[in-house]
């Protein structure tokens, strides 16, 4: 979340950037306000009572040696009715903490300022387009009919088993599959990110940590019998290994990838823009995350951004690059910037990662600094891609390079597979 001190010295300039996404902030930032002048009241009023009483507890001590008994008597009378007024100014002190936390929650991240104004995906900003557009045969088809005709993956077998939105891979599916994930990784892995695997569950405070919670609470599948929730990505359960920690700024930058299925109940819509492997409550992603210094986060994010086209470049997929506008942007995010393929069979676009800097937002609430120079502790950026999520990559890979023979296997995937064809 934003940091109470930035919000109070720049209320105009706050409502004026969440403007941006499309938020009128200034009733919760004024809320925002007044709650931390009452809260700082009731803390400086406490601070007072307890100094007060303080001093009388050492001024009983002195009357008591001077056989001043009554007078100490008295005095303690006074303490007791101070130690009440501390107790319920205490009190008070955290309902109103708990009050402003819950309200800082609500507050999105503010967009950086080369992000462009615009309320739908319509009015992104196309920043980068490379690689040729294929031209199919007559006959080409859109990947859920290939899957079909190829055997490779099974939509109504994951309905049976589970409901719509979990399809089952098979055959030479799942080693395709399974060879993006692989190579996914290694790519990383070469590029100086450390893998790990990481729980597919997580607690609360986790949710809350990355800005899940309680922003995308719908969205989460939720377990109310362990209150844990099915992760919607691997930056969830990767950046919150950092949670509460203090790095060195010698530890900068740290580098994680790691690979996980993910669970969204965001599915269940109809048409053809979601049919196939276009939209799913449960998919597989490879993610990156790093922890940076504030001066080199966007230094970072452009190596993110690099490194996920170095990726599209090796795969040979038309793609683009979208600057989001504030209307289409995550609650968490200061920027980001969306990779999308080009699905020659559906003949439209198709997002595979987003890249984003979250600047100090996710930071702030999961308590992750490090220690400068002159030992002071700082809040660190945090940022995360996908690199990459697998369905519309799959979906990008079958109907692109679909032939009359089959669907040939992308060069730099053969060695993962064992086959350079699927027929």
């Amino acid at each position: 979340m934003l940091q109470i001190a930035f919000i109070r010295d720049n209320q105009e300039k706050v409502i004026t950037a969440l403007a941006k996404k499309n938020l009128d902030a200034k009733a919760i930032v004024q809320e925002i306000v007044q709650l931390d002048e009452n809260r700082r009241s009731a803390q400086v009023e406490l601070d007072n009572t307890l100094a007060e009483s303080n001093k009388l507890s050492k001024d009983i001590g002195e009357m008591m040696k001077n056989g001043e008994k009554a007078k100490a008597e008295i005095v303690k009378q006074k303490t007791v009715q101070l130690r009440e007024k501390g107790k319920d100014l205490a009190e008070k002190l955290d309902l109103l903490a708990n009050q402003l936390t819950d309200k800082m929650y609500l507050l999105p991240n503010l967009p950086s300022d080369i992000v462009p104004f615009g309320k739908t995906p319509e009015e992104n900003l196309n920043v980068f387009q490379e690689g040729e557009v294929p031209v199919l045969h007559d006959d080409a088809q859109p990947h859920w009919e290939l899957v079909k005709k190829y055997d490779i993956i099974d939509f109504e077998l994951g309905v049976k088993i589970t409901g719509a939105g979990f399809p089952v891979y098979k055959g030479k599916g799942a080693k395709l599959q399974r060879a993006l994930i692989t190579y996914f990784l290694d790519k990383n892995t070469d590029a100086g990110y450390l893998e790990y695997q990481v729980p597919h569950l997580v607690n609360e405070a986790s949710a809350y940590g990355t800005g899940q919670l309680p922003d995308k609470e719908g969205q989460m599948y939720h377990d109310a019998t362990d209150d844990l929730y099915l992760i919607p990505t691997a930056e969830v359960p990767v950046t919150n290994i950092f949670r509460d920690v203090i790095l060195s700024e010698t530890e900068l930058p740290v580098m994680c990838t790691g690979y996980t299925p993910c669970f969204r109940r965001e599915a269940g819509s109809y048409g053809a823009h979601v049919r196939g492997l276009n939209r799913l409550h449960q998919f597989d992603k490879v993610e990156i995350v790093r922890v940076e210094h504030p001066d080199n986060s966007y230094a970072a994010l452009d190596e993110m951004v690099d490194h996920v086209k170095d990726i599209m470049r090796e795969l040979k997929l038309p793609y683009r690059i979208l600057r989001l506008c504030g209307g289409d942007m995550s609650f968490a995010s200061a920027l980001t910037y969306d990779f999308e393929v080009f699905s020659t069979a559906q003949d439209r676009w198709l997002e595979i990662s987003s890249v984003s800097n979250f600047e100090t937002f996710q930071a702030n609430r999961l308590k992750l600094r490090f220690k400068d120079k002159d030992g002071k502790n700082q809040l660190a950026h945090t940022l995360n891609g996908s690199s990459l999520a697998l369905p519309r990559v799959m979906a990008g890979i079958l109907e692109n390079y679909q032939t009359p023979e089959g669907i040939v296997i992308p060069e730099v995937l053969r060695k993962y597979t064992g086959f350079d064809i699927i027929n």
